[in-house]
């Protein structure tokens, strides 16, 4: 099977970049302090900010081979919070975020100190992710002094960090933030050749495993049989066979909910679920985590007027241990098995990290007996992780109530599809005030109050 990860597209503001050499190890003598063999920091220093007028302490470094910064407010309130970024694309220079929305001067405004790294790898590999951002917790202790509680909040595959951590390390978090997060984990790759392997066959234009033109020269014969050539946000299939492609995808990807049409439509007006898969480099996992998918015993619907489900192409992962295997790789299943406070973000029209994720994980976790511990908010949005301050900054308000006081907070209900389906859901947690901005206006707005 050869579909990777390729792009993540102007639209979501992420990088597309070259293919990173597969990670060397480091010599028996090296002291974590440089990079990994191969990549280089790019870590500019990051300049203080104020808290009640007196400046932050800003400690930036290389630590077990990844950058790191850490911020440390002048009231510091003695717990850390953790941040973990997303898919850095394939490059091989290592890169630091401070936490998004408004996170980095509220959390230091409440007296939270803050740490990132960049990981020690780029790609897909979400063991980096988990094992850096740890010890970078650890690491914490020597540059400031011992933590009290640990946070963990982490965006896109920094959501499948966040997920897999809590069950990785299940006594060091004392709550997470996980936002429009891989928590689906492998799902997230089946996704993605569903799209693909659809839109070929119902068009009659097979490409698998892809050839090197594929965007080029397919995709167009593929958008044209389908109507969705020229599609606009907002816009709408030409042809019945576009139309069940559309009610495909929104099956696969969370079912009938509000603005469900309108995000199909915003999402191939870029093309961009066209762009998500890649011959295999021969690299590792990290750099080709399309060998987990599979299609095998997926059952697509509707499967009318065109019999998808007789004529599709079934494929097999052509990495079947990666795909069952329970220790860390690095594109490691999430379990269900949080024993902290997580409470999630999603939004709802994602097409990139779709709303699936949530769904998946809701079952998993209702399986593993361990639904107390979590609580899911769909956002009225189409883009991927297009939260607003508010949004997030409520999250987080709640997710300290719950870890500190025991007060669960509320959420939506992620696993009835006839509750998803409903056309005010999401409006629950939605931030009214930035309907206007964005992708928002695809959604129709919310009652007032």
């Amino acid at each position: 099977m050869r579909h990777r990860l390729l792009t993540l597209g102007a639209v979501v503001s992420l990088l597309s970049l070259g293919l990173a050499p597969a990670v060397a190890a480091a010599s028996p003598n090296d002291d974590g302090s440089q990079p990994l063999p191969g990549y280089t920091v790019n870590n500019p220093p990051l300049a203080p900010t104020t808290v009640g007028g007196q400046p932050t302490v800003v400690h930036q470094g290389i630590f077990n081979h990844a950058a790191f910064d850490i911020e440390v407010p002048p009231n510091w309130n003695g717990d850390l919070v953790m941040y973990a970024h997303g898919f850095r694309g394939q490059g091989t220079v290592l890169t630091v975020d401070p936490p998004p929305f408004g996170l980095r001067q509220k959390l230091v405004n409440e007296g939270y100190a803050w740490a990132a790294s960049s990981y020690y790898d780029n790609g897909y590999d979400v063991r980096a992710g988990v094992l850096s951002t740890h010890d970078l917790a650890q690491h914490f202790d020597d540059v400031v002094t011992p933590a009290g509680h640990v946070y963990l909040i982490g965006v896109s595959m920094g959501g499948h960090i966040t997920g897999r951590s809590v069950e990785q390390y299940p006594h060091f978090y004392v709550g997470a933030l996980p936002m429009c997060g891989v928590l689906g984990d492998d799902r997230l790759f089946d996704f993605f050749l569903d799209q693909n392997l659809v839109a070929q066959d119902m068009a009659g234009v097979p490409d698998y495993p892809a050839t090197a033109d594929y965007f080029a020269t397919d995709v167009p014969k593929i958008e044209s049989a389908l109507g969705l050539t020229g599609i606009k946000p907002g816009g709408s299939p030409t042809n019945d066979l576009g139309k069940q492609y559309r009610s495909i995808v929104i099956n696969q990807s969370g079912g009938d909910r509000p603005g469900a049409n309108n995000a199909f439509s915003f999402w191939y007006s870029i093309h961009f679920p066209f762009t998500l898969w890649a011959p295999d480099n021969g690299g590792t996992l990290a750099q080709n985590p399309g060998r987990v998918a599979t299609n095998a015993d997926t059952v697509y619907s509707p499967n009318s007027p065109f019999d998808v489900n007789s004529t599709i192409q079934r494929v097999e992962p052509t990495d079947p241990v990666d795909r069952v295997r329970h220790n860390l790789t690095q594109s490691p299943l999430i379990e269900g098995r949080p024993l902290v406070p997580v409470l999630t973000l999603h939004d709802l029209g994602d097409l990139f990290v779709p709303f699936s994720m949530e769904e998946i994980y809701a079952g998993e976790v209702a399986h593993q007996h361990r639904s107390d511990f979590v609580v899911q908010r769909a956002i009225r949005a189409a883009s991927h992780c297009e939260f607003s301050p508010n949004e997030v900054g409520r999250a987080w308000d709640d997710l300290t109530q719950w870890v500190t006081h025991g007060v669960r907070p509320a959420g939506d209900t992620v696993a009835d599809p006839a509750t998803v389906a409903q056309p005010n859901f999401g409006c629950a947690f939605t931030d009214s005030t930035v309907h206007a901005t964005g992708t928002r206006p695809l959604f129709a707005a919310c009652p007032a109050g």
